[in-house]
């Protein structure tokens, strides 16, 4: 199976809220910066959150100041706690660990998504 294990998704009402968990391998969590991406139907994949392993987090204009990334080390997790949602926030959501190289960011392992679907 694979090493990144998203969970907390579901169906849930405009303006409600869910949290987005996902569970890591140590050699995954300990080395490489997490994020949350996601894609919607007929839609490009895009990046929603993203946090480092000394915590320097990044988000995408469409859930700042609704979403907010963090991680626990000790547990190898990270979470995307997901307010106000809105039925354009519908989509597969994919945990994902990557890394740096100079100005490049590449994604090394992906997990297998979760659904969230914002509907009333």
């Amino acid at each position: 199976q694979g090493q990144l294990v998203e969970s907390g998704g579901g169906l849930v009402q405009p303006g409600g809220s869910l949290r987005l968990s996902c569970a890591a391998s140590e050699s995954i969590a300990r080395i490489n910066t997490m994020g949350w991406y996601r894609q919607a139907p007929g839609k490009q994949r895009e990046m929603v959150a993203r946090i480092s392993y000394d915590d320097t987090t990044s988000y995408g204009d469409s859930v700042k100041g609704r979403f907010t990334i963090s991680r626990d080390n000790a547990k190898n997790m990270a979470y995307l706690p997901m307010n106000n949602l809105k039925p354009e926030d519908t989509a597969v959501c994919y945990c994902s660990a990557g890394h740096w190289g100079g100005r490049y960011y590449t994604v090394n392992v992906w997990g297998q998504g979760i659904q969230v679907t914002v509907s009333s």
